[in-house]
């Protein structure tokens, strides 16, 4: 049983440190022996000991034993310390101590090389005629060779690829996952796991094969959906024939270097996927015994089931092996930026990382929004939230470790409702969301410890601030380099008529795009068919002609902007004319990275999410269609023509003259 929790208690985050000396910011966060009411920087006649982390390279968080000791009365003796996590021992005269983390990171994260533009999808989604009934990690590096080849594209943005809670069914939501840390074996692309080709039982992976054959027949030709479910029991069956394969040396070391730098969070998480398949998927139903990690009944289950613990070990591995070579061949196919990976606000109050990091977790509390003008009933995302108190006093490890796991293997990260850096609105158990109140978050540290994370990785961080965002957000972001997400059809001049804003005054640090994973396909948008949609499940809250005719204002209003702007040479009624005319405006702002919805290139109508339904719409489970709504494969989509003419609009021009130096006699 889960315990009621008492009110959070308030961050106890000593003021933010800036070191003298260029381009650094320190943010100080207290140790659990740390004295809330004391700043170890500023009190008169103490001694400091800073204990700095390891050299740069090293992303191990145990720090040196090196120390330097200074009086903290003279401003002089401050040494900024070099970008990293490290301790600070503060004695005063009258032998007080305190003890605190400082974050010392760069001013702004990484920022992209160039202006580029790049697809979105949704990786199950998007299948090959080799797929095993949903997209993979295959499909994604081919996606990007063929990309930065042949159109020049500079980057790939998926959805979360978290590990999900099992099940059947399984949530097929990847913004509600078991870990943020670890990725989803069900992305494997199981034949090119080296030790694939050296399974004795060949018949049984030739009938596993068949069957995922089966499966993706039926959902590009029969109209079935994506079933995660099918797809995860035949790899899991063609995984444990793959793992019984003896890894030769060089890879045998890959597989303990990789298990030597996951450590202690891979071991949990591992263990809790073992228990998992014998006490089911949510913990709080597990004995008493295992409901604690590092109980001793937990102790004995993790001898009495090592091998299932290696087993999903060498998963995570394996998937983290096959994330890594899709960036290279984003890489190595010219794209400036590559796979930019996607993290979600949360994760399931029954999951992995809620068992592992129970004190980090405020019970009985879950993650929303309140109410606003689209809906009157605020949310309930049933997120369970970090609690701020804990991350500071823990030096923001759990924060800075999933940073680093994303972005090892990342061109970029999009972090999910941004604005949770700030605050998060925190729903009590059983309550509505209207009886919830917003959370602060200290954010200047979770700034730093993301630049510090993004430096680290080399990646630049893109943050999806749509929606209602309190003031000073965006600004702070700015400040720290992190880009903004502008969506073309809520781009106005809201402080001065709310006409369409025209691509000049867009902001330059963002991701400007027609559409998201939550929002109606370009077409649907033109065609005003996503207000049918909705009327049909009955999620509008006026008459259908009401909500046509304010939806078919706003497009024309769009519409007649991109006419006047010269951008539709073809006149109305071109469907696919306005949609190449929709991102021809993108591409005239000064917006850095330009995302094209992968469904627009072949004309998809259907949104591959919509809120506020739950079954009475495919959610995450709809494979990528044509205009027809018929499915289509990779391969299908990237022989496309409609493709090809609207990455025609994005495609970089060369010069007509040549340059000085390379020009004829």
């Amino acid at each position: 049983m889960r315990s009621r929790a008492a009110a959070p208690a308030a961050p106890v985050t000593p003021p933010p440190v800036t070191p003298p000396g260029g381009g650094a910011s320190a943010s100080a966060a207290p140790a659990a022996s740390a004295t809330p009411a004391a700043t170890p920087l500023a009190a008169p006649g103490a001694t400091a000991s800073v204990a700095p982390n390891r050299p740069e390279g090293d992303r191990s968080d145990r720090p040196s034993t090196v120390t330097a000791t200074a009086p903290a009365a003279a401003p002089a003796w401050w040494i900024p310390p070099p970008h990293g996590v490290h301790r600070i021992h503060v004695r005063t005269p009258d032998h007080r101590r305190a003890t605190a983390t400082l974050i010392a990171a760069p001013a702004r994260v990484p920022q992209p090389p160039e202006r580029s533009h790049g697809f979105l999808v949704q990786l199950y989604s998007l299948l090959s005629a080799r797929s095993w009934g949903m997209g993979d990690l295959g499909d994604l590096a081919d996606l990007a060779d063929w990309a930065g080849r042949t159109l020049g594209s500079g980057f790939v943005q998926v959805n979360p690829l978290h590990a999900a809670v099992p099940g059947r069914p399984t949530d097929p939501s990847p913004y509600r996952p078991s870990s943020r840390r670890f990725p989803d074996p069900v992305h494997l692309h199981v034949e090119s796991i080296p030790e694939y080709g050296h399974v004795r039982d060949r018949a049984t992976l030739d009938d596993l094969r068949q069957d995922a054959a089966a499966l993706s027949e039926a959902v590009l030709n029969k109209g079935a959906l994506i079933d995660r479910d099918a797809v995860w029991e035949l790899k899991r069956q063609a995984l444990e024939l793959v793992v019984e394969v003896p890894l030769t040396p060089g890879r045998r070391a890959a597989y303990c270097d990789f298990l030597a730098e996951q450590g202690q969070a891979l071991e949990d998480h591992a263990l809790w996927c073992a228990l998992a398949e014998v006490h089911g998927p949510d913990w709080h139903t597990w004995p008493e015994a295992l409901r604690d990690p590092r109980s001793p009944g937990t102790a004995r289950a993790r001898s009495e089931l090592l091998d299932r613990v290696d087993f999903h070990c060498r998963l995570a591995w394996l998937t983290a092996t096959q994330l890594a070579a899709a960036q290279r061949s984003a890489e190595d196919a010219g794209m400036s930026i590559g796979i930019v990976h996607d993290l979600a606000v949360g994760v399931h109050p029954a999951g992995a990382d809620t068992w592992a990091q129970q004190d980090a977790f405020a019970p009985s509390m879950s993650v929303g929004a309140p109410p606003d003008a689209f809906n009157a009933r605020g949310q309930d995302w049933g997120l369970p939230p970090w609690r701020p108190d804990v991350l500071a006093a823990t030096g923001y490890a759990a924060y800075r470790g999933l940073l680093r796991g994303l972005l090892a293997r990342a061109g970029a990260l999009r972090i999910d409702h941004v604005m949770g850096l700030f605050r998060l609105w925190w729903v009590p158990e059983g309550r509505p969301p209207t009886d919830g109140t917003y959370v602060t978050y200290d954010a200047e540290a979770m700034l730093a410890v993301l630049a510090l994370e993004a430096h680290r990785a080399g990646a630049a961080v893109v943050g999806e601030d749509l929606g209602t965002v309190e003031p000073g957000v965006r600004e702070a972001l700015a400040r720290r380099g992190v880009l903004g997400t502008s969506v073309l059809w809520f781009e106005r001049d809201w402080a001065g008529g709310g006409r369409p804003l025209a691509p000049e005054k867009w902001r330059r640090d963002c991701l400007a795009t027609a559409t998201t994973h939550d929002l109606p396909s370009t077409a649907a948008r033109l065609t005003g068919d996503h207000v049918t949609l909705r009327h049909r499940l009955g999620l509008l809250t006026r008459s259908l002609e009401e909500e046509l005719t304010e939806d078919a204002t706003d497009t024309a209003e769009w519409l007649a902007l991109l006419a006047r702007l010269r951008m539709l040479p073809e006149g109305d009624g071109d469907e696919e004319a306005a949609v190449r005319a929709v991102h021809r405006f993108l591409l005239r702002t000064p917006a850095r990275m330009t995302g094209v919805w992968l469904p627009d290139t072949v004309g998809d109508r259907r949104p591959q999410n919509l809120p506020g339904t739950w079954d009475q719409y495919p959610n995450w489970r709809l494979p990528i269609a044509d205009a027809e709504g018929h499915p289509v494969t990779l391969e299908e989509i990237t022989a496309s023509p409609r493709l090809h003419a609207l990455m025609e609009v994005l495609r970089p021009r060369k010069p007509h003259t040549a340059p000085p130096g390379e020009r004829r006699p």
